[in-house]
């Protein structure tokens, strides 16, 4: 099998900000709030190095398009906006817990930590069901990037 190196690697990064997301969880709960600090950045980073990719290969080599069979494909394409609607929900929750706990709003922090994280555990979840849908599952269809569909339909 031949695996596709950028979303096989973008799909690591969310897998390991989940893992970490799980291991501050543990470490909250057992006040480690140093801890805690230091693997949810971690987190945070890992997720913002997955975006950083997908985006970068969007624009330059762009997204596959399903290439399984064609009775699944609108299943598929519920599921994957279902997926995109919790990755933007995910990934500013994330961004707006981050952000409260490093000022120290402890109270908002509180409240979005544990909504944020589980947002973000089914993130991962669908990602990796998405990657294993258009690349192992079944061979993944025509990939066109967005310079290429903006220059070519501009010329």
């Amino acid at each position: 099998m031949n695996l596709p190196i950028l979303p096989t690697i973008s799909t690591t990064f969310i897998v390991i900000s989940a893992i970490l997301v799980a291991i501050g969880w543990f470490k909250i709960a057992k006040r480690d709030i140093e801890g805690h600090k230091k693997v949810m950045l971690l987190a945070g980073a890992a997720a913002l190095t997955f975006f950083i990719i997908y985006a970068t290969r969007t624009v330059f080599i762009g997204n596959t398009a399903f290439g399984g069979p064609d009775n699944i494909k609108p299943y598929y394409t519920i599921f994957l906006i279902f997926h995109i609607c919790l990755a933007t929900l995910g990934g500013g929750l994330g961004l707006f817990n981050i952000i409260t706990g490093l000022k120290n709003n402890l109270k908002v922090h509180r409240r979005v930590g544990p909504i944020a994280s589980v947002i973000w555990f089914f993130t991962a979840i669908t990602g990796v069901a998405v990657y294993m849908l258009l690349y192992v599952f079944y061979k993944g269809g025509e990939t066109t990037s967005v310079i290429k569909a903006i220059i070519g339909s501009s010329f």
